[in-house]
């Protein structure tokens, strides 16, 4: 396992003064890109070589958000690889080692010379470990997920420069932060799950179509012809439960 040591900034809070959903996801985002950086398989490496890895889905459970001063462990692991997936855990927990929250992710590998995924080798994940590393303990959620025929349109945002990343695309975290700022403010999400379809770049125009279940929340932030950049799954409980 490869891992960083943190403490919840101020900067990084909601209006409750808990990490932030995004918060949490730059965490996780961020222990992958400094893991590959430290072997030497970062940014720099991938640009020169014209690769990516670009996230397929995310699967994420939060069992209690950390708070403003707490100090933090991030951990991530690759535990498989198959053609051009690799399979990724990610933990964040407190000094104890007490789970504050738990992820499942799936990457590929992407060829940005050829423009299309390509089969993973040796020399793309030395350094990572064999990829047979234990999977995390928990409840595997399905990658795709179903897209509900009724929906409600928010209104649309057009991507700005702050959304976008060194991919020159929309942030994984980014897509995120758009479905959050639709739904209902008060309420605290207990797990997500996002599958990413295609990337969104500086100037396009999502639409939002929101659509709520007995089990949470599903937004689908799409183009003008109803095609998904990416579908977010969030259930969660109000402030007033929490209290």
């Amino acid at each position: 396992m490869y891992t960083f040591g943190s403490r919840i900034r101020y900067s990084e809070t909601d209006e409750y003064g808990k990490l932030t959903l995004t918060g949490i996801m730059n965490y996780l985002q961020d222990c992958s890109t400094f893991q590959s950086e430290d072997i030497g398989l970062g940014i720099s490496y991938l640009t020169e070589h014209h690769q990516a890895w670009w996230l397929s889905s995310w699967q994420i459970v939060i069992d209690r958000y950390p708070a403003l001063g707490e100090e933090v462990v991030i951990g991530t692991w690759p535990y498989d690889f198959k053609g051009f997936y690799g399979y990724r855990n990610f933990t964040i927990c407190d000094p104890a080692g007490n789970y504050l929250v738990r992820a499942n992710s799936v990457w590929f590998l992407f060829d940005t010379e050829l423009g299309r995924p390509v089969k993973v080798k040796e020399e793309n994940i030395r350094g990572y470990g064999r990829g047979d590393e234990k999977r995390l303990e928990m409840e595997y959620a399905p990658r795709k997920i179903t897209v509900p025929a009724e929906y409600e349109e928010a209104e649309c945002v057009t991507i700005a420069k702050h959304h976008i990343d060194t991919n020159h695309h929309v942030n994984n975290a980014q897509y995120v932060e758009i479905a959050r700022e639709v739904l209902p403010s008060e309420i605290e999400v207990g797990e997500l799950r996002v599958e990413y379809k295609k990337a969104a770049v500086c100037g396009d125009v999502v639409y939002p179509h929101v659509s709520r279940t007995d089990e949470g929340y599903t937004v689908s932030l799409c183009d003008e012809q109803g095609a998904a950049y990416a579908v977010i799954w969030l259930r969660g409980k109000t402030r007033e439960d929490i209290r």
